[in-house]
């Protein structure tokens, strides 16, 4: 099976959506994932988030995006029947090149505890588990509901 990795770009959003939906637990927020707040992040990371297409379309996702010192991972993806064939490395791997492209040197991502598939991916491609800090968030707008998918 051949696929394509590339720079995501607006046009790619009913697409990259509908991805997301499709996947069993996955969180979508919704503000953040909204259309006008995926053009929002990709309007400040440009060349950062990627996807993967192959036969049936779009396949993998990954949005990235940097704060000039550090990179992270938001809602990477693999659709299921597209898994273990080097696509969610691929798609990381290019999203870090990009991230070095431009002059940053760290990147990190936030996985679900309960998400065993992305939590066995990260560590089986070389990410550490960091268990030296403590996670924190604190909501600034309250109408930027997360939904977990059911399918």
């Amino acid at each position: 099976m051949e696929y394509k990795i590339r720079e995501m770009q607006i046009g790619d959003y009913k697409k990259v959506y509908g991805l997301w939906m499709g996947i069993k637990g996955f969180g979508i927020r919704s503000i953040d994932d909204s259309k006008e707040g995926v053009e929002r992040f990709l309007r400040r990371n440009p060349t950062t988030s990627i996807v993967a297409e192959a036969d049936s379309g779009i396949v993998g996702a990954i949005l990235c995006g940097h704060d000039g010192r550090r990179g992270c991972f938001y809602h990477v993806c693999v659709k299921e029947g597209y898994r273990k064939r080097g696509i969610g490395k691929a798609m990381a791997v290019a999203a870090m090149k990009a991230l070095q492209a431009e002059r940053i040197n760290k990147v990190c991502l936030i996985a679900f505890a309960d998400n065993a598939v992305g939590n066995r991916f990260w560590k089986s491609v070389g990410w550490t588990f960091r268990q030296d800090l403590n996670y924190y968030d604190f909501t600034l707008n309250e109408e930027n509901i997360t939904k977990f998918n059911e399918k």
